[in-house]
């Protein structure tokens, strides 16, 4: 039987059962802000989005897990970049664009 997994920003409510996770893991605690996996509703592993430091259960399966939490971290690190595209747009609301200069083949 499959159980679900949850991929989500840590809460304050999350500081007990990261550090009980760190320990497992003989790891200090990762840096704020964290994102964490949980399956059936048990937190199995964390990464810090503010330096990619992970920690995850070592009586469990993990891999799979911190790949994904990698994954989430960049689509979340370029989600950045979208927030600043969006401040490039006029004040009707359309993007700004820009024209470029082609250059010619040579």
């Amino acid at each position: 039987m499959h159980e679900g997994i949850t991929l989500r920003y840590a809460f304050p409510d999350d500081e007990a059962p990261l550090a009980r996770l760190a320990a497992l893991d003989s790891a200090s605690l990762p840096d704020a802000p964290q994102l964490v996996a949980e399956v059936g509703g048990e937190l199995r592993a964390a990464i810090s989005l503010a330096d990619g430091c992970v920690i995850a259960d070592p009586f469990h399966p993990t891999a799979a897990l911190v790949a994904l939490l990698r994954e989430r971290g960049r689509q979340l690190s370029g989600m950045q970049v979208g927030r600043r595209w969006r401040a490039l747009r006029s004040h009707s609301g359309a993007p700004v664009r820009t024209r470029r200069r082609l250059q010619p083949d040579r």
